[in-house]
């Protein structure tokens, strides 16, 4: 197969999928739980809240303990988590092995880059700052960007447009069933980790394909974008 990206854009998660994050995360967020007198998480159940911010990863961690928070503790909580966090942002953090590799071959082949995740835009700039890895986006788009979350198709379709790409020519790369959902509502194609951060096996998540390294990610996009697709939103 010939493989040529020119004029495609693959949009990316963040979390789970770029960058193995959980140690960071796992660490604010039990700080945060300790100030309440609460059990720590484990690093296993920490892996499975993440997905939707910071503020439902609270709510998660909260509720395995069957406690329910109101609106304004959730807010204090997690502005309290967020300034933790972003103390010592990349810590422990780490892009997944594979990854610079993959994102140069993509765009040697001619595809443009950008980020789309339900962190927020700040905290996602500064992580991958940190892990030295924001040079290769052209756009990174969190969800108060656009204002709604995962699986919003405007997560997607705006990430695609800020780097200047067409989401008629686009792939969504992610680790979750908000990754799924966003690129399903967008009717664009979607590729799957199998090493991210999900409660539900990735096989079983309903995206066109599933990886395990990305030294698959360059022909496994061009088979993607080569293939029968729903047409995607405009």
């Amino acid at each position: 197969m010939s493989v040529d990206l020119s004029g495609a854009t693959i949009a990316f998660d963040l979390d789970g999928t770029l960058v193995d994050s959980a140690p960071d995360l796992h660490r604010a967020l039990n700080q945060v739980m300790a100030a309440e007198g609460l059990p720590p998480v484990t690093l296993e159940d920490m892996r499975r809240f993440i997905g939707q911010g910071a503020r439902v990863l609270i709510m998660r961690a909260s509720a395995a303990h069957g406690i329910v928070h109101d609106d304004t503790k959730l807010d204090r909580l997690t502005e309290e988590f967020t300034a933790v966090y972003a103390l010592d942002i990349a810590a422990h953090t780490r892009p997944f092995p594979g990854v610079e590799a993959a994102l140069d071959k993509l765009t040697r082949l001619g595809a443009t880059l950008s980020v789309c995740t339900n962190k927020r835009t700040d905290l996602s700039i500064q992580l991958l700052d940190a892990v030295r890895l924001s040079h290769w986006f052209a756009a990174i788009v969190g969800a108060d960007t656009v204002g709604r979350r995962k699986p919003h198709p405007d997560n997607f379709l705006t990430a695609v447009r800020l780097a200047g790409g067409n989401p008629a020519h686009a792939v969504m790369v992610g680790d979750s069933a908000a990754d799924v959902g966003t690129a399903r509502a967008a009717g664009a194609p979607v590729a799957i980790v199998s090493f991210g951060y999900t409660d539900t096996a990735p096989e079983l998540l309903g995206a066109d394909a599933v990886f395990g390294h990305f030294d698959e990610l360059p022909d496994l996009a061009v088979r993607l974008l080569k293939s029968d697709q729903p047409t995607p939103l405009r």
